[in-house]
């Protein structure tokens, strides 16, 4: 039985997902022993008294986040496998569990991009690599579009102060980026610090500044006065991969070592983003409100009743802003929220119809085929087919 050591905070989502994938991988083939240890004990004892630790539990691999100057040498010297999480920088000499950030920025820009922004904004740290490319992939997508002027960043944290601002710099940027902006934070949680500055400055999100994070921290994105939108990265299949560079690095520990790079998946949609840019106040407000109630069923009628607009000209100055009717919208929201649930879920067909107010399922499953060419159970198993792998 294999014996792994994670060193990560795990107050945070992404090593419960990481932990997730690892103990799939040891169901499909050995159970293993697994051991957690918060940052702080390494940071008190060093790696010497982490590797007291190993000694002392008979430890045959270690996961964990390392500072750049620490001798992660030593694992090796003592027959142990190592494999960094990134933390601030990528080691070259063990393999990292990193991600095609660049991509995930992409993918933020053109998001932005599509629902007419032409301000934009990055929320990060500085002298860290997740952030650093997250921003170069958005910078690079939004000058390709011919918008590299209208890129506002802020990046004058450093991890250490993870929840600390200098106040006078963020309320002047704040007031500063001209608006309506899409926003890309480099994480959820510092998606959740800039809801948060809005809050106390009176920024409306998403009307004046629209938040995207990325990791799609469930707790934390749906806890804050807008509910963050964000990018999910595959952290759990990561998690899996990872465990399968364990196991073979420690039954040879001659086998070539590669990092596991993660991947972004897709923009799951939450209110932080609710907004298009443009300046009808009345489109705005009925883009809100079907955003905060699409998982119910409501009609035309419900959004007329919150809109100071006839039938004819909410459709008609709807679809000149988001490209689609109404109707389109409500169920492009409502089909991909199905989809989410039939991936994330072992849930049958028939109750997650009727969880989102759908009693027809033959007309949802009609539904979910025009626009993702094949049926529920179809698209269900394809993708968790493709989790496991």
């Amino acid at each position: 039985m294999h014996k792994l050591l994670i060193i990560s905070d795990f107050t945070e989502s992404f090593p419960h997902k990481l932990l997730k994938g690892i103990m799939r991988y040891t169901r499909d083939t050995k159970p293993w022993a697994i051991i957690r240890m918060p940052p702080e004990y390494k940071k008190k004892f060093g790696i010497e008294g982490v590797l007291e630790l190993i000694s002392k539990n008979g430890v045959d691999a270690v996961i964990g986040q390392f500072e750049e100057d620490e001798d992660v040498g030593l694992f090796a010297k003592n027959g142990i496998v190592v494999v960094a999480q990134d933390y601030k920088k990528r080691f070259k000499s063990i393999p990292n569990i990193t991600g095609d950030y660049k991509a995930q920025g992409r993918m933020a820009a053109r998001y932005y991009l599509d629902r007419g922004f032409k301000n934009f904004g990055f929320f990060g740290f500085k002298d860290v690599c997740w952030s650093d490319e997250r921003l170069e992939g958005f910078r690079r997508e939004i000058e390709a579009a011919g918008y590299g002027k209208s890129l506002y960043s802020y990046t004058l944290q450093t991890l250490d102060k993870l929840w600390i601002y200098e106040k006078d710099q963020l309320d002047s940027w704040l007031h500063a980026i001209p608006k309506p902006i899409g926003i890309m934070a480099c994480d959820d949680n510092q998606g959740s610090n800039l809801i948060a500055a809005c809050d106390i400055r009176d920024v409306k999100v998403p009307s004046e500044v629209s938040i995207l994070g990325v990791d799609n921290d469930d707790v934390l994105c749906s806890m804050l006065s807008a509910p963050l939108s964000s990018i999910q990265v595959d952290i759990e299949d990561g998690g899996y991969r990872t465990a399968q560079l364990i196991d073979k690095m420690v039954l040879n520990p001659d086998a070539p070592a590669e990092d596991i790079v993660l991947h972004p998946v897709k923009i799951v949609g939450r209110l932080s983003t609710a907004a298009y840019a443009t300046q009808d106040v009345q489109i705005q407000k009925a883009v809100q409100f079907i955003h905060q109630n699409y998982t119910r069923k409501i009609s035309v009628n419900d959004i007329m009743e919150e809109i100071a607009l006839s039938r004819r000209l909410l459709e008609r100055r709807f679809k000149d802003v988001t490209g689609q009717t109404l109707y389109q919208y409500i169920t492009d929201l409502r089909i991909r929220r199905f989809a989410e649930l039939l991936v994330d879920t072992d849930e049958q067909v028939i109750g997650i119809a009727m969880s989102l107010g759908e009693s027809d399922t033959k007309s949802i499953s009609r539904r979910f085929k025009q626009l993702y060419h094949c049926s529920p159970s179809e698209y269900r198993e394809k993708h968790q087919k493709k989790n496991i792998q």
